[in-house]
């Protein structure tokens, strides 16, 4: 049944996509570890436009386009990499820009030597990246060196005959290893007692000597000793020795840890737009505090959740105080406070949503926010509950959060919406209100405490009743992951216990147990590739299953839960086979997510999952889904394509699912 609908909506999904795409497209830029030119556009002027990065994707050389260079030199190139392995001559080729933009010539004779004398240095930088220091590069431009007092002599002749023959040649020499490590006062010349331990800083005797690890190795130094209260530590020099006989690499590290130290005053600057103390009330760290890089970090990252607040720079001192203190001056600047958008989400078994929202960032000065949201939706199919409903809903919701209701860490939350949702278990009409007091307890741990009240006219398969709702929610939050909407590390949990004073037909003392719980963890430190997990469960007890309301009910299916099935499908069905719900579910899914590219990356993963009508997830019956998924990654979080597909599908499921949205479906 839905196989066929799906096959039509697969091409609505393409469009959306390319829709959606369109608009934050661009050319990824090119980067390197030790420095020269990789800017083609600035060297150039060309643009790769909009399809750039995914014709870039499936070819080995950049999309060339744009008008051509004045004077342009055409070249053939010969690069020849000896020694090292596969992975050095790729790391070569990607720092040469010779190869990299062969097929755009440069601007003249002189154009082309800049191009070849860059790649005299960084291609050299490549080789001490990986551990090769005794490489030797040859370059010839029509015969000469690019450094020869004829050399625009003998491009202009070679030229005249054809394209001008470029060789570069490369022997990458022995791969060197470190040997002695040192971290040494920068007075005394004596090693430093509490120095790190090499292999935190993975600068380990015996190991590759990258030079990448160096610099790394630098940064980490001082950060050790900025963490032991240090402020102004610092590398005075270092010495970096290559031994050319036994080939390793000596590297010490002239170290000046400089005083111990404690925050002192907090000065800020800025903060005119908000009202008087907000910033001051909120920076919990009191004076006398030992110093903390980590401390200070915090609460940037705190402030800069206000959504009032555009961007938070912290000041150090340049010196200490005679106590011994060091002053702080943060420096704060406003968002703009008012906005408005549009956004669009997909799904062939969800159906399908536009909205609309306007919001106020300071609504009263205090940090006060405010977002006005108007949506429409489509449902994509007959109800099965209410065949004859219209598949239209809609939604005008509001959301007000009042900054230190209480005191700095509690803030008042409201939502209140007026809807009508259309699924197939059922269709609603509702008007919702949920007021509660969030308090955060630290950076990572939040409690929120609410009145929930509901007021909704709900026809199912069987009749149309009103149903009232009267709940208290207490809901706990724990998130320590580095990013809300791409995260690569960390953990994130839930848990909400919500008793209910009023649930329809159940009357009172029915509660609701509702937890999740989900995990990053980046395998490398460019985080290519992340293994993301997600587990959630549930249970209502103290009622029977039709005496709780359907749009309290739990449901498993689609694109938020259990991707590849249509929405609500894993869920008990009646003797007619109509979706009805469950009181208790169980969900699971697993991501491998891979970037191929700055830009795009591909993400295999597994779901499973199902609700039950016991108050107790029994796993009698369980979905599982497997498919892959591809990111676009903007400056907003990564634009999410999954293509999933049902692995135990039913006689009403599908054959595959397709969903679009902006962020990680966890």
């Amino acid at each position: 049944m839905a196989g066929g609908r799906r096959k039509g909506h697969l091409w609505f999904a393409l469009a959306l996509c390319v829709a959606l795409i369109l608009p934050v497209l661009a050319v990824p830029a090119s980067a390197q570890l030790f420095g020269g030119t990789n800017d083609a556009t600035a060297e150039d002027g060309a643009d790769a436009g909009f399809f750039g990065p995914l014709i870039n994707l499936f070819s080995p050389r950049p999309m060339s386009a744009g008008p051509p260079a004045p004077d342009a030199t055409p070249y053939t190139l010969t690069l020849n990499v000896t020694g090292g392995d596969s992975g050095l001559r790729d790391r070569v080729e990607a720092a040469s820009n010779l190869e990299r933009l062969s097929e755009r010539p440069p601007s003249g004779a002189a154009g082309l030597v800049r191009r070849a004398l860059a790649d005299q240095r960084d291609i050299n930088a490549a080789l001490y990246a990986a551990g090769y220091y005794g490489g030797i590069i040859r370059i010839r431009i029509a015969g000469s060196p690019p450094d020869a007092p004829d050399v625009f002599q003998r491009v202009e002749a070679a030229r005249a005959q054809g394209p001008v023959p470029v060789e570069v040649a490369v022997e990458a020499g022995p791969p060197f290893l470190f040997g002695r490590i040192e971290l040494l006062d920068a007075k005394t010349r004596r090693p430093l007692a509490d120095a790190p331990p090499l292999a935190r800083l993975r600068l380990v005797p015996g190991e590759p000597a990258l030079a990448t690890s160096i610099v790394r190795a630098e940064g980490l130094v001082v950060d050790h000793w900025r963490r032991m209260a240090r402020p102004f530590a610092r590398i005075e020099s270092k010495e970096i020795v290559a031994d050319h006989v036994s080939h390793t690499v000596d590297v010490t590290f002239f170290v000046a840890p400089g005083p111990v130290a404690t925050f002192g005053r907090f000065t800020v600057v800025g903060a005119d737009f908000l009202t008087p103390g907000f910033i001051e009330e909120r920076i919990e760290i009191a004076p006398g505090t030992p110093y903390s890089p980590e401390l200070l970090d915090r609460m940037r990252r705190r402030l800069l959740e206000y959504e009032a607040i555009a961007s938070v720079r912290v000041r150090e001192a340049d010196q200490l105080e005679p106590d011994g203190s060091l002053p702080v001056t943060i420096e704060v600047s406003p968002r703009k406070p008012r906005y408005v958008g549009f956004s669009a989400t997909y799904s062939s078994t969800d159906g399908s949503a536009l909205n609309a929202y306007w919001g106020h960032r300071n609504l009263f000065g205090g940090g006060e926010t405010l977002r006005l949201d108007a949506q429409v939706s489509w449902f994509g199919e007959k109800s099965e509950a209410v065949p004859t409903a219209d598949p239209f809903g809609y939604k005008l919701a509001a959301a007000f959060v009042k900054p230190g209701i209480y005191t700095a860490q509690d803030d008042l939350v409201a939502n209140a919406a007026v809807l009508r949702e259309v699924t197939n278990a059922y269709v609603r009409e509702a008007v919702t209100l949920l007021v509660g007091i969030r308090h955060r307890y630290s950076d990572d741990l939040s409690l929120q405490v609410s009145i929930d009240l509901e007021q909704s006219q709900v026809e199912d398969s069987t009749s149309t009743r009103d149903y009232g709702i009267v709940g208290v929610p207490f809901e706990l939050t724990y998130d320590n992951t580095d990013s809300k909407l791409d995260p690569s590390r960390g953990w994130r949990a839930a848990a909400t216990v919500e008793p209910f004073a009023y649930l329809g037909e159940a009357g009172a003392g029915p509660t609701l147990f509702k937890g999740s719980v989900s995990t990053y963890h980046a395998f490398d430190e460019r985080k290519r590739f992340i293994l993301a997990g997600r587990m959630a469960a549930g249970s209502i007890i103290g009622a029977g299953l039709y005496d709780v309301p359907p749009q309290r009910r739990f449901y498993v299916g689609g694109g938020g839960s259990l991707r590849g099935y249509e929405y609500q499908s894993a869920s008990p069905r009646n003797e007619e086979g109509i979706i009805i719900g469950g009181r208790s579910f169980f969900e699971a899914s697993l991501e491998a997510r891979l970037r191929v590219t700055d830009t795009i990356g591909i993400v295999p993963f597994f779901d499973m999952g199902s609700a039950f009508a016991s108050e107790w997830p029994d796993f009698d019956g369980l979905k599982y889904s497997a498919g892959v998924g591809v990111r676009y990654y903007t400056a907003i979080g990564p634009l999410r394509v999954d293509f999933a597909f049902p692995l135990n599908p039913g006689p009403e499921d599908g054959d595959f699912g397709v969903y679009v949205s902006l962020g990680q479906a966890f």
